[in-house]
């Protein structure tokens, strides 16, 4: 039977908050993809022009993965006063953070103008991006999972889930809408950044919905109980989120890591690598690639919730396994239709390998959030999401077109993402199924709860 804090709400406010983290993770995402479509399309161009067009792509990836440094420091900062402060205050604070970045890109000015320092503002600019959604992640689906009924947990917290392909659809939707209205020269010229300078309103958007929901009731009962647990006994100081995850929950995390591998690498091979690949190899135009993904994403976004829902019925490790071993598998396939070069073929290898990347994606936000205990979740479940995007997503399309020059054909791209997958799956094999777990029960062992502490005080009476 669900506990208080468990129990199903109103379904008004239960859409309410899944509106609330879905409109936030979509303009988040928005942003962060729109800088890795404008590093495969245009950045080599405006900020490292004095390169070979592939090693200008190369260093414009380079400052694509450097976002993905700066998330493991975001997931450690948010997390730590999300687990202390609540989900909602440092959720508003990484929407204005990811906004104001993204804004300010749009305004920068390129290499002809400034020389090196617009590489070098456009790095720091994207540190502040990487920053930011490393703390996002986390509070975003904590918010949905901690308020939601815990029968349809995997379906609800995969709504924010679907705030990537969201995010991707409206910027390659945006850059793709640009390039067919657009000369070539004048997209290069100042057409790019009006997808950036958007970010400011679709910014305004997000804070107003935020700001209506309500903090999650799980971390409100989580956190008078430890503060009665204060007052009760205070010689016990309360352990430093980080400090507790890293003592209660440090299989927990490298479980989440091995997790995010497959999940995270296929992602950005399907949808920003292949970019650079087919437009380069199988000389496909830059409009067409774009569609592909644009309609791709479209579907991702539709079959993300249907995923979700069937990791309530199934399990979260069985639908997660499906996907990493899917993906695995469509990878000779997959570059098999691209080289086709037809549209057919490619808008095919996307679609598939989305729709196979979203039966991982969609249950991780339950299946991460039913890891951890309420008052190191957010720390937790974001340490061990963003630091594996470290190995995983950031350097991705880095080590692709790395692997691409040095090949020169596509047959170690994927065996790279396949090496990917069978990490993934050995993580989750090993991993305890999450799924009946009741989020506001779940305390790590040797963690003092009040009802253990009355325990111990009758005992020593």
């Amino acid at each position: 039977m669900a506990s208080a804090a468990t129990a199903p709400p109103a379904p008004s406010n239960l859409k309410r908050i899944v509106a609330a983290s879905l409109i936030g993770t979509t303009i988040e995402w928005y942003d962060f993809f729109l800088y890795g479509s404008a590093a495969a399309l245009v950045f080599n161009q405006l900020f490292f022009p004095e390169s070979d067009p592939l090693v200008g792509t190369l260093l414009s990836f380079l400052t694509y993965a450097v976002g993905f440094a700066a998330r493991p420091l975001g997931a450690l900062v948010f997390g730590h006063y999300g687990d202390r402060l609540g989900r909602k205050k440092l959720l508003v604070l990484s929407l204005l953070l990811m906004g104001g970045a993204t804004f300010a890109i749009g305004l920068l000015p390129t290499h002809a103008t400034i020389g090196t320092a617009a590489p070098v503002l456009l790095t720091v600019l994207r540190l502040v991006q990487g920053f930011a959604l490393g703390g996002e992640w986390g509070g975003a689906v904590l918010l949905v999972s901690e308020h939601g009924d815990a029968r349809r947990r995997g379906f609800w917290a995969s709504w924010p889930q679907t705030g990537a392909p969201a995010g991707q659809l409206l910027a390659t939707g945006v850059l793709s809408l640009l390039t067919a209205v657009l000369s070539d020269n004048a997209f290069t010229s100042w057409g790019w950044r009006i997808p950036f300078l958007l970010s400011g309103v679709l910014v305004i958007v997000g804070l107003w919905i935020r700001l209506s929901v309500d903090e999650s009731p799980v971390f409100r009962q989580a956190l008078a109980q430890a503060e009665a647990r204060k007052t009760a006994r205070a010689k016990d100081a309360e352990q430093l989120p980080l400090v507790a995850v890293l003592r209660h929950h440090w299989r927990d995390v490298l479980i989440a890591m091995g997790a995010r591998m497959a999940e995270n690498i296929s992602y950005y091979v399907i949808t920003a690598f292949i970019l650079v690949y087919a437009t380069t190899e199988a000389s496909v135009s830059k409009q067409t690639a774009l569609n592909a993904v644009l309609i791709a994403s479209a579907v991702h976004f539709a079959v993300i919730p249907l995923w979700g829902a069937l990791s309530d019925r199934v399990g979260r490790r069985p639908v997660y396994l499906l996907g990493a071993a899917g993906v695995g598998l469509w990878m000779f396939p997959f570059f098999a239709l691209v080289d086709t070069a037809h549209f057919g073929s490619l808008l095919l290898a996307v679609t598939v390998g989305l729709v196979l990347h979203g039966a991982m994606y969609a249950p991780q936000a339950a299946f991460f959030s039913e890891m951890f205990a309420t008052r190191m979740r957010y720390s937790g479940a974001s340490i061990g999401a963003q630091f594996a995007s470290v190995a995983a997503g950031a350097p991705a399309p880095l080590i692709a077109t790395a692997l691409l020059q040095g090949t020169g054909g596509s047959t170690w791209i994927a065996l790279y993402v396949i090496a990917a997958a069978l990490l993934t799956v050995v993580a989750v094999a090993v991993a305890k199924e999450t799924r009946d777990r009741d989020l506001a029960g779940i305390e790590p062992a040797g963690e003092e709860t009040p009802e253990r502490a009355r325990a111990e005080d009758a005992h020593t009476v």
